[in-house]
């Protein structure tokens, strides 16, 4: 098995609790691999979630540590990298006005016809991230007990989703987390980023590592596996400190 030069991993229910911050035993092993190998981190959060989730838990990382750290939020529509001063952006795909206003209007409209949109949600159940449109059942403050047991079998969010595409044939639609359906340019997944992260890097997919909770078909890191990158499914950020404690030292 070839040593991996890059780490990669989903955020939410791979690293954290979803919209949580990362725990300081993940945070230690986040910098113990930052000093032996580059390590992304792909997720449908935001950039602002990468920053309070994972970056101002980092209180040891120096620019040496940043400088191998790759943020890929919104599902890789956006890649960031650290300058030597602070992450900068190296692209964006950013969605148009009118594309945002369709997948909007999709949404909603969709939701409340399949009997999918709260009345009374924690926090704003449509988000616009610049390059990313997000549903979040529940809203985007709904605590993890509750978006666990929202949909457990995905079969909500699988109806949302084909619905929404049926209308908007020229965007990527795909189910995200455990409550959630995420839009962005076609073409636009996870498999993008990580080939992004090849192109950028000069590490081939053949020597990166990927760690993620929603492996199977259908799931939003699936594309990664399907790409041919080699990937351990977890279920869970204690899982995953597991997977590292085994992971770090044969680095």
């Amino acid at each position: 098995m070839t040593t991996p030069r890059l780490v990669a991993f989903d955020l939410d229910d791979t690293l954290a609790p979803s919209k949580s911050a990362i725990d300081p035993r993940i945070a230690t092993q986040l910098l113990e691999l930052l000093r032996r190998v580059d390590v992304a981190i792909i997720s449908g959060g935001n950039e602002q979630q990468f920053r309070t989730q994972v970056i101002s838990q980092l209180g040891d990382a120096d620019a040496t540590d940043l400088g191998r750290l790759h943020l890929l939020p919104t599902c890789g529509t956006r890649y960031l990298r650290h300058d030597g001063v602070g992450f900068d952006t190296v692209y964006a795909h950013d969605l148009s006005d009118e594309q945002k206003s369709a997948a909007l209007k999709a949404l909603r409209e969709e939701a409340e016809r399949l009997g999918l949109w709260e009345q009374n949600p924690w926090g704003e159940i449509l988000e616009d991230r610049g390059s990313q449109i997000t549903f979040s059942a529940l809203g985007q403050k709904a605590p993890h007990e509750a978006k666990q047991a929202w949909d457990p079998t995905g079969a909500k969010r699988g109806l949302l989703r084909a619905a929404v595409a049926a209308r908007l044939p020229e965007l990527e639609v795909r189910s995200g987390g455990s409550t959630s359906i995420d839009i962005t340019l076609a073409g636009i997944d996870k498999a993008h980023g990580m080939k992004a992260l090849a192109e950028h890097t000069g590490i081939p997919l053949s020597d990166m590592l990927f760690y993620g909770d929603r492996l199977d078909e259908g799931g939003n890191d699936y594309p990664v596996k399907a790409l041919g990158v080699r990937s351990i499914a977890v279920t869970g950020w204690e899982h995953t400190t597991t997977e590292l404690d085994a992971l770090i030292p044969t680095l």
